[in-house]
């Protein structure tokens, strides 16, 4: 079974059904006994960096999640869940949690666009994420899948950990981590049926390590 955490930072619901559409089954849950005998974490989230890691750490919830990582447990990372798997991010210049390296930054008040003019922020809406390297999660997902996203701040994690690459006047890491922690910056469960194959892949990839661990 997935855990999908619950901080008082949104969007787990959406995540839940959408689960449910594919057969998961999955549990909202801030029990640390349930979130670390799953078979895999997802960690979703929308909002402020500052109160998401104020909730964590009040809720004892930031050890539990680097227990979690340490124990080998697949971990999904969403939206604000992807940025604050990070080290530190510009929104009210917080400490995050610090399991990937890298930073949040915000984006420009003006961003400009190709064509001389200048684009909106947040930015909202569908994407591509372009491969920069491999991953399973990507498998059976076109290199042109369009994505949805919402959010004024955007994650500069490590070169290394970039996977995928998604152009908003700048071009920036909207998919990063290694085999078995990820992070996306768009939000699969509102994404359709690329959304809904990503969300598939991880949970085959926990089934396929449970027994590893």
């Amino acid at each position: 079974m997935l855990a999908i955490l619950e901080y008082g930072a949104g969007n787990q619901t959406s995540v839940r059904r959408a689960l449910s559409w594919l057969g998961i089954d999955s549990v909202i849950t801030a029990d640390p006994t349930a979130l670390l005998s799953a078979s895999g974490l997802i960690f979703p989230g929308v909002g402020a960096a500052g109160q998401a890691m104020g909730r964590l750490r009040a809720t004892g919830l930031d050890t539990v999640l680097k227990e979690a990582v340490e124990k080998g447990i697949p971990l999904l990372g969403i939206c604000l869940g992807c940025q604050i798997l990070l080290e530190r991010s510009e929104e009210g210049d917080t400490r995050t949690l610090g399991i990937l390296p890298g930073l949040c930054r915000r984006f420009p008040d003006t961003v400009p666009d190709e064509a001389g003019g200048s684009l909106c922020v947040p930015h909202m809406g569908w994407n591509e994420v372009r491969p920069a390297g491999g991953s399973t999660l990507f498998d059976g997902i076109a290199p042109d899948a369009q994505f949805y996203f919402v959010h004024s701040y955007y994650p500069e994690p490590a070169a290394e950990r970039v996977i995928g690459k998604t152009r908003h006047g700048i071009e920036f890491a909207s998919f990063f981590g290694r085999p078995g922690l990820w992070a996306v910056q768009f939000h699969p469960e509102k994404s359709g049926r690329p959304g809904l194959r990503l969300l598939r892949n991880f949970f085959a990839w926990c089934g396929n390590t449970a027994g590893s661990r």
